[in-house]
């Protein structure tokens, strides 16, 4: 009984959650990355915090943009981009791309072409648990910088 009470409470949070992603919503998110998951050729170990704002310029289309800070054992780099997300039919998965900016401490800086695939899984009507896949190319140096990783976030849909 408390499985079906379960699946019954999920199902009902996921028909709720439609609305968010309207035209004129507004997002803030916050997420960390790379978690041990993501991997260069370069760096095998890599721990990241994003921050992300947007703003649906039409039903489940958001324009966003996002900075970050990312460690790893030889270096640390700060980042800055713009991207845009799309909703899939108001069901929470959503393909993401873009680009960012990268300042690494080794003086060197980088443009990244980061593509996302995510989930927003709503806890409440604006409230969200965001894990995602990402891939970011480097377009300095594509076998050394390109990482592949995983996040997982916070988001709020206001």
């Amino acid at each position: 009984m408390r499985k079906l009470t379960t699946l019954l409470l999920l199902f009902v949070v996921a028909l709720t959650a439609h609305a968010q992603f309207e035209k004129g919503t507004k997002y803030v998110g916050l997420s960390a990355s790379g978690l041990g998951f993501s991997y260069s050729s370069s760096e095998k170990f890599r721990l990241g915090l994003d921050a992300d704002a947007g703003y649906f310029v039409a039903d489940c289309l958001m324009l966003h943009g996002n900075v970050g800070y990312e460690h790893t054992r030889n270096m640390d780099d700060v980042r800055v981009g713009a991207g845009v997300r799309y909703y899939f039919d108001q069901c929470g998965v959503y393909l993401g791309a873009g680009a960012e900016y990268n300042h690494f401490t080794a003086d060197s800086n980088d443009v990244m072409i980061p593509l996302r695939v995510g989930y927003a899984f709503f806890i409440n009507k604006f409230l969200t648990i965001e894990p995602a896949l990402y891939y970011k190319m480097s377009l300095h140096d594509f076998s050394n910088n390109s990482t592949v990783g995983a996040s997982i976030g916070v988001g709020f849909y206001f």
